[in-house]
């Protein structure tokens, strides 16, 4: 006879050992972490405006304001994330196409995100969503 416990509550064995089966739940979690092989190259400020078609003193505006996030390297020059010229770009959209202030754009930013967080949260449980990502 095996004296050890058949399995606590929530997981089951799968004649592995005492190794417990992973369920839906850990498998979602485990698949949400991101581990960066190489790190993503840091962009600079001019790189950064360049590739936006925006002028510098601008982008330190929105830096100043929260609307992109950016670092400071040693010499305490602003360095970007790869993306911040995407996110520049969406802020530029919102602001052309439905004239909001950088305040209600700072908002609508985090709604955004919201959103997007929420329908991969929808796909990760296998719901589908009937309605298309908003941006």
């Amino acid at each position: 006879m095996n004296d050890r416990p058949s399995g606590a509550a929530g997981t089951s064995r799968a004649g592995r050992g005492d190794r417990p089966v992973r369920t839906g739940a850990d498998l979602t979690a485990a698949m949400s972490v991101r581990y960066a092989l190489v790190p993503a190259p840091r962009l600079s400020l001019h790189t950064v405006a360049r590739r936006s078609g925006l002028h510098p003193d601008l982008v330190r505006r929105f830096v100043a304001l929260g609307l992109v996030d950016a670092e400071r390297d040693a010499a305490g020059q602003l360095v970007f994330d790869p993306t911040a010229p995407a996110v520049l770009a969406r802020i530029q959209r919102l602001r052309s196409g439905l004239c909001l202030n950088y305040a209600s754009i700072g908002l609508v930013l985090d709604l955004l995100d919201r959103i997007s967080l929420l329908e991969a949260a929808l796909r990760g449980r296998g719901t589908r969503s009937e309605t298309p990502p908003w941006t």
